[in-house]
């Protein structure tokens, strides 16, 4: 008995996980879409940053940024510095126009422990900043500096990935960067789903064209 007992625990409940898990990113692993074709985007791209075909985490520092990159700075150690190298993931801050010296001593702080180029700065009039939000149509505002706490997930089609019934809030837009606690677990849950989504449609794709004639 012991010797079945062993090789169960060696080759029968490996194999179990293994499906368990695989089938989950089929089934499951699908982060909904909260808001289609956020092509509004495209208005703001430049010739560092594009939108299209890119998984975004898009943030708001406005006329706040000191205060603002406290926050973000949960963010890049529990995302930014685990999921930076994936192929077309970035994070892509709006932030006032005068922010130039403040960019580039963020900047010079994530490069201190990690890799800054995936993380780019837009620097946009405070209307604009307010048009993008108020885009995203969701159940939050940006605050007196046009800036906000929160980070978004624009997936490759830009559209608006987030949580449709969250144990806590029902529909969840964004994630707040003040609670570590949610970073780590909600957002970074909700980044592998999605960064998991596309690699498992990348194996299809590439099986299918080698099924091919």
């Amino acid at each position: 008995m012991k010797k079945y007992a062993v090789l169960i625990v060696l080759f029968v409940l490996p194999l179990v996980a293994y499906l368990f898990f695989s089938s989950g990113i089929n089934s499951f692993g699908k982060l909904p879409v909260l808001k289609e074709k956020l092509s509004f985007l495209n208005e703001f791209e430049t010739d560092e940053i594009t939108f299209d075909n890119k998984i975004t985490i898009l943030t708001f520092f406005g006329n706040d940024f000191e205060v603002k990159k406290v926050h973000a700075f949960n963010m890049k150690e529990k995302i930014y510095d685990r999921y930076h190298k994936f192929d077309d993931f970035q994070v892509v801050t709006l932030t006032a126009t005068n922010s130039e010296e403040k960019i580039e001593n963020f900047r010079s702080e994530i490069n201190k422990t990690s890799d800054a180029t995936e993380w780019f700065f837009l620097k946009l009039p405070d209307a604009q900043i307010k048009k993008v939000f108020e885009s995203l149509e969701s159940d939050l505002k940006l605050d007196d500096k046009f800036s906000s706490t929160y980070a978004f997930i624009i997936d490759k089609k830009m559209s608006l990935r987030g949580r449709s019934d969250d144990e806590d809030e029902g529909t969840k837009y964004a994630y707040d960067l003040s609670n570590i606690k949610e970073v780590s677990d909600k957002m970074n849950d909700d980044v592998k789903i999605i960064l998991a989504e596309y690699r498992f449609a990348l194996k299809e794709n590439n099986a299918q064209r080698e099924k091919r004639p």
